[in-house]
């Protein structure tokens, strides 16, 4: 169980071997990932819709680009936040004091570190003035009980550590290049990968 769990919170970065569209070049953050299965939501895939057009009252709060992000292909008409909590992170603050409660906001719900799921039925002001940055997805990605398992076994995904700024990154398009560039291993050289290995 404990090695089933670990990767929530963690990043899977598509090899180039894996076919899927829905996935080309992907970046999931895993939302949840146990034994009744995995979600999450892909970083790098941001739709022409503005936030502001679906979601009025938080768009102030999400950073450029502004526009809702396909989070994956499951549920693409349900909405949802990913919000990092600056400090939150840590056992204690700069100061030595430890969060309240230990949980975060009012609205905000830990998934890894400074990341979590922002309830966006709660008011926005709730949430104002402790969100560093806010991502509003449209739908997920979904896998069933060791569907993800399988799929890792197969090499369709590198398993990577998140950042929060991966969360919020200003320039999603190369997300995928920039996570795999900052790895200390031989998956750096995979950032150079040509779109079309034809052309190789």
């Amino acid at each position: 169980m404990s090695e089933v769990s670990s990767l929530t919170g963690r990043l899977l970065v598509a090899t180039p071997a894996l076919a899927d569209p829905n996935f080309d070049r992907a970046v999931v953050l895993l939302l949840d990932h146990d034994e009744e299965g995995s979600l999450g939501v892909i970083l790098n895939r941001p739709t022409p819709v503005g936030v502001g057009d679906i979601l009025e009252s938080w768009a102030a709060l999400t950073g450029e680009p502004g526009v809702v992000f396909q989070g994956g292909p499951v549920s693409l008409d349900s909405a949802l936040g990913v919000g990092v909590v600056p400090g939150e992170g840590h056992e204690k603050g700069a100061r030595g004091a430890t969060a309240p409660h230990g949980d975060g906001p009012l609205g905000w719900r830990r998934v890894h570190g400074a990341i979590g799921l922002v309830d966006l039925e709660a008011p926005p002001e709730l949430l104002a003035a402790a969100l560093g940055s806010l991502r509003i997805f449209a739908g997920y990605a979904g896998w069933g009980p060791g569907q993800l398992e399988d799929e890792l076994v197969e090499g369709a995904w590198y398993v990577v550590e998140s950042e929060p700024g991966d969360v919020s990154s200003p320039d999603p398009t190369h997300l995928w290049r920039a996570v795999l560039r900052r790895q200390r291993n031989e998956l750096a050289m995979v950032a150079t990968y040509p779109d079309d290995p034809s052309l190789n």
